[in-house]
């Protein structure tokens, strides 16, 4: 259910954050008062409309926030983390009408400028599904504020201020400034904090699909976790299935393949062996009213229960959950499905290959480190386990 690539960057449903917010667990690690994520990119002022049919057609529209990091820094916010959005917007009333909502939600907004020579950007959409040929879209978004942020104006100790940075491939197609940005934040150094990467393919983003392609799989090779729908793999990286897509990036620690309603693959390297394990988690059945933003809370899911300890088959199952929750919803936003928790395990069975790796941390406990070590986000990787309807875990070398 984790979505794919088409289905994030919407409109942000309800301006304001779900009734009662939870309160997040103890997080290890990290400075206090630190927040645990970042997330940075341009969100933007969405206008739905009142009614179905073509936008020439729609007499009024509704006005709401759309973003794919936006959306994750909200949802991760709700679970009760300390989140801090990071992105520019103009000095005009939908910058204003930005920044209030996304910090409704309990996100840190500190971290957004405000630029007085370019706009906020807007887009304005139709009722029907993004995936069929009736979906109609028009972004005003180019020479946008966001599309401004560069290594000059966005500092590096900044963005990677907390134990998690999360960005998606929509930032770099912004702009040459924007591709710098993620190039400098997605390069291997000592120190870094965790570095999750959403491909996020925008077609219309970018100049040509071959420089989408090489641009993607770079970033994509630099990130620790790295989150991608397998149709936007197919469409953006000519990669076909899970497998496929491993093989082309072997960088990352813990690799994230969504397939929608299928489910998702994780392949998370173990830190004894250097081997992978594969795990498979489906997705739960659910009456989808919209596409838009499942993606996101995919990753916040994913995140918020990565931050809490859980085992990876449980990531995979909270990500799925929060999914679930916005995919019944019109907008890009739900309330949270409740705390993060560990999915039965049945009795294991004999490892196939290698020992099980054990949980491990970072210098002091820190999450991240951009290195080859996925533990510091805790995987406590489970051995494998049957049945048909389970979740499958392998190991593979």
């Amino acid at each position: 259910m984790g979505g794919s690539g088409r289905e994030t960057d919407g409109p942000g449903g309800a301006v304001g954050p779900p009734p009662g917010r939870a309160v997040g667990g103890a997080v290890r690690g990290g400075t206090a008062g630190a927040p645990d994520v970042v997330c940075l990119g341009e969100s933007m002022v969405a206008f739905l409309p009142s009614r179905p049919g073509r936008l020439a057609d729609v007499p009024a529209f509704t006005r709401a926030v759309g973003g794919a990091e936006s959306n994750t820094a909200c949802a991760l916010a709700a679970a009760g983390h300390r989140v801090r959005w990071i992105s520019r917007v103009g000095a005009d009333g939908f910058g204003d009408h930005l920044v209030a909502a996304v910090a409704a939600y309990g996100v840190d907004v500190s971290g957004v400028r405000r630029d007085p020579h370019r706009p906020t950007g807007v887009y304005f959409r139709t009722a029907a599904d993004r995936a069929g040929a009736a979906h109609e879209v028009v972004y005003h978004r180019a020479g946008s504020a966001a599309s401004a942020m560069s290594p000059r104006n966005i500092p590096y100790e900044e963005a990677t201020a907390g134990r998690v940075l999360h960005l998606t491939g929509i930032t770099p197609a912004l702009s040459p400034g924007c591709r710098d940005l993620v190039a400098a934040l997605t390069a291997r150094r000592p120190g870094r904090p965790l570095v999750s990467f959403d491909l996020n393919h925008r077609p219309s983003l970018w100049p040509d699909p071959a420089t989408a392609r090489r641009v993607l799989l770079e970033l994509a090779r630099g990130a620790d976790l790295v989150f991608a729908g397998e149709d936007e793999a197919a469409d953006a990286l000519d990669l076909h299935g899970p497998d496929a897509v491993r093989e082309a990036l072997p960088e990352p620690a813990v690799l994230v393949v969504k397939a929608g309603a299928a489910g998702a693959t994780a392949f998370a390297r173990e830190a004894v062996t250097g081997h992978d394990v594969r795990v498979r988690v489906p997705a739960p059945r659910v009456e989808v009213v919209s596409y838009a933003g499942a993606g996101d809370a995919f990753a916040a899911g994913y995140l918020d229960a990565a931050l809490r300890g859980l085992p990876l088959a449980a990531r995979l199952a909270h990500g799925h959950r929060a999914a679930a929750a916005v995919l019944a919803v019109p907008g890009d936003l739900a309330p949270p499905p409740g705390p993060a928790a560990p999915v039965p395990v049945p009795a294991p069975a004999p490892p196939v290959a290698g020992p099980a790796a054990a949980p491990a941390t970072g210098p002091g406990g820190r999450v991240g480190g951009g290195g080859a070590d996925c533990g510091r986000l805790r995987p406590g990787l489970r051995r494998p386990q049957t049945g048909p309807d389970d979740d499958e875990e392998v190991r593979t070398r």
